[in-house]
């Protein structure tokens, strides 16, 4: 995976290239697809990767949930960020003014 590419454009460009080689003739297990995924994942998806791996049997793990866990995970961390950075600039204006009134 890409540094600031989103699950679902990985995903898509995954999926692309494993149907080219499906139509080629090669032989993929969806587990195998799910296992590569994990392991190319970004390090800020280190956490829900381990998670992932200990309470889910990944050879009953579809190609959907895996993007569905993933894409929850992501949307927490966005939310996350922006309620940060509006914190932030809340913080920044409760300070007195310095134009002089």
């Amino acid at each position: 995976m890409k540094q600031g590419e989103s699950i679902d454009e990985y995903f898509s460009r995954t999926l692309a290239i494993v149907n080219k080689m499906r139509i080629h003739g090669e032989k993929i297990e969806d587990v195998a697809v799910v296992e590569k995924i994990l392991r190319s994942m970004t390090p800020k998806f280190s956490y829900v990767v381990c998670s992932i791996e200990e309470s889910k049997d990944l050879d009953e793990l579809s190609i959907d949930e895996l993007q569905s866990f993933l894409l929850v995970h992501e949307q927490r961390m966005t939310t996350s960020t922006c309620s940060t950075e509006e914190q932030a600039l809340k913080a920044s204006t409760h300070g007195e003014s310095s134009t002089g009134r």
